[in-house]
């Protein structure tokens, strides 16, 4: 991928589902599906070049939040079926052992996809609008922070198609909704559920009127987050996620070893000292993380 100055989008190759990165205000990035001819169809060029992407995000220090949005009328109808067909559908292999060796190869390289972001150390707000589908379900899951318009809908699509979700959704899923059945239900039968059901079952934590407002307000998250110090925030996100996989103990354990380093740093001082002074954090001058 590639990136610009504040304020400034760059546009890649047009054509394939390629990310578009830009720099909408200081320390955020904004990454923005573009293929809207396509509904935002997720082809070949785009499992590669996502993870470029977040690999590149994740060791900027320029960079404290990332606003993942997508252009068009849709969020993405999930994976190009016709694009993708070949890689899944006529494996190389001689037998069926070397043919199961190369499936597993490649759908292991579709789940990097979207676990890059998951890995990625700073915060992930995604803004979603219309339809998200199959392959965007599991893209959202991984993501930090959830927000959609009030047209926005959900589809686990993958039993439709004759297969069961590999890449995230089933294994992401269950820790974001709390219900267990309403997880099966949708897996099993691949339903659409709209926005209202998606508040109120924790998969989006705020639905906007339209995509504009929403996306106003991801944008005025996001410069919230950065405001604060980048090793609270992406300490944060890393501690996070290692305690929803993890037991209490192994997670307490693995945030006292993280902070027995992470509590030297000055910002706790910095943030300390705006506090008394009744400073909002975003006054501070923090180094690059």
């Amino acid at each position: 991928s590639q990136t610009g100055g504040p304020g400034c989008p760059v546009r890649l190759r047009s054509g394939p589902c390629r990310p578009q990165v830009a720099h909408p205000a200081e320390s955020i990035t904004q990454v923005e599906l573009n293929r809207p001819e396509k509904r935002n169809a997720m082809n070949r060029a785009f499992w590669s070049e996502m993870v470029e992407c977040f690999n590149e995000i994740a060791g900027d220090p320029s960079c404290r939040v990332v606003v993942f949005s997508a252009a068009g009328k849709v969020f993405t109808a999930g994976i190009d079926l016709m694009d993708m067909a070949g890689d899944v559908l006529n494996p190389e292999g001689d037998d069926t052992a070397r043919v199961a060796w190369n499936v597993k190869k490649i759908i292991a390289k579709y789940q990097e996809t979207f676990t890059v972001i998951e890995k990625c150390p700073k915060p992930v707000v995604v803004a979603i609008h219309g339809a998200c589908v199959g392959g965007g379900v599991d893209l959202i899951t991984a993501c930090d922070i959830r927000l959609c318009t009030q047209d926005a809908w959900f589809q686990v699509k993958e039993v439709d198609i004759g297969l069961a979700a590999d890449v995230g959704t089933l294994q992401r899923l269950p820790k974001v909704i709390g219900s267990r059945s309403l997880v099966n239900e949708l897996a099993l039968t691949a339903r659409k559920m709209f926005a209202d059901e998606a508040k109120s079952s924790g998969l989006v934590s705020r639905v906007f009127a339209d995509k504009d407002a929403m996306m106003a307000a991801a944008l005025e998250m996001a410069e919230e987050i950065a405001g604060r110090s980048p090793v609270a925030v992406q300490g944060t996100k890393i501690n996070l996620v290692y305690s929803r996989d993890h037991s209490v103990a192994e997670g307490l354990d693995y945030m006292a070893t993280w902070n027995m380093s992470m509590l030297q740093t000055q910002d706790v001082m910095k943030s300390a000292q705006a506090a008394m002074e009744k400073k909002s954090p975003k006054t501070i001058a923090f180094s690059k993380l």
